[in-house]
């Protein structure tokens, strides 16, 4: 068993692999005043829930990009577990040719999704993860990480719509089924999904047009689900690419 876990802006995904298939998933909010003991008691329930044993775990891997929380979340790991987790970051063999300005500060969430979606889907591939910032990461086909941008998320850009103006709501994300709302909540759900659409849908024609080469989407992330179904410029959806890309980085390190 292995355990994987994505330390994110918004939460931390916590996954079971049992030889690379995902067997159990689960999220805490991220919060920088955790202990290591809080820590060890929501992995302790986690692995109830899936009915799994603590010795039944022969690895941890983590992908980190809040570093306040890493202290805490890795004493859990060492107190809990008795392992030693492996951190992505530098000096950790990928098996990704990072061809950026600066390979060092590429996010270890970017470089897991890219990862995974490389071994898994192939290449020339664009990763997109839409979380609390959507990133789009470009992979060429010999596996080399060419090129990236990053964007606000759409809970990102609806936090800073009703909390930025007096007099609009908070309202649901997702697909609204029409652009011609009728009312300030309809108006505000289809102005939020189409307009963070359409950037999307641009932003994978402008990576065609620059790179010159056709590829494959694959998406992932918490609103990758609901854009994918929305447009047929995504490819493939896949919730669990961030687990399965840390595995594989994890047993490279075998």
């Amino acid at each position: 068993m292995l355990l994987a876990v994505d330390i994110g802006n918004t939460n931390i995904s916590v996954g079971f692999l049992d030889g690379g298939e995902v067997v159990g998933t689960y999220r805490i909010t991220t919060k920088s005043h955790h202990t290591a003991d809080e820590y060890a008691l929501m992995l302790k329930r986690f692995m109830a829930m899936s009915s799994i044993r603590p010795r039944e775990f022969r690895g941890v891997i983590i992908s980190s990009v809040v570093p306040k929380v890493m202290h805490a979340f890795r004493g859990s790991i060492i107190k809990f577990l008795g392992l030693d987790p492996v951190v992505v970051g530098p000096g950790v063999k990928t098996g990704l040719d990072i061809r950026l300005d600066n390979p060092k500060a590429v996010g270890a969430d970017r470089i897991a999704d890219s990862v995974g979606a490389y071994e898994l889907y192939g290449g020339p591939v664009l990763v997109i993860d839409f979380g609390t910032a959507t990133t789009y990461d470009y992979v060429d086909a010999k596996g080399a990480f060419r090129s990236g941008a990053i964007g606000i998320g759409l809970q990102t850009a609806a936090n800073a719509l009703w909390g930025g103006t007096a007099q609009l709501p908070e309202v649901e994300l997702g697909d609204p089924g029409t652009v011609m709302g009728t009312n300030t909540v309809a108006a505000m759900r289809a102005g939020l999904f189409y307009g963070f659409l359409g950037g999307v849908e641009y932003t994978i024609r402008q990576f065609r047009r620059e790179t010159g080469v056709d590829f494959q989407v694959v998406a992932t992330g918490g609103m990758g689900r609901v854009i994918a179904n929305a447009t047929s410029s995504i490819d493939v959806y896949d919730r669990d690419l961030i687990f399965k890309g840390l595995a594989i980085i994890h047993s490279r390190l075998q």
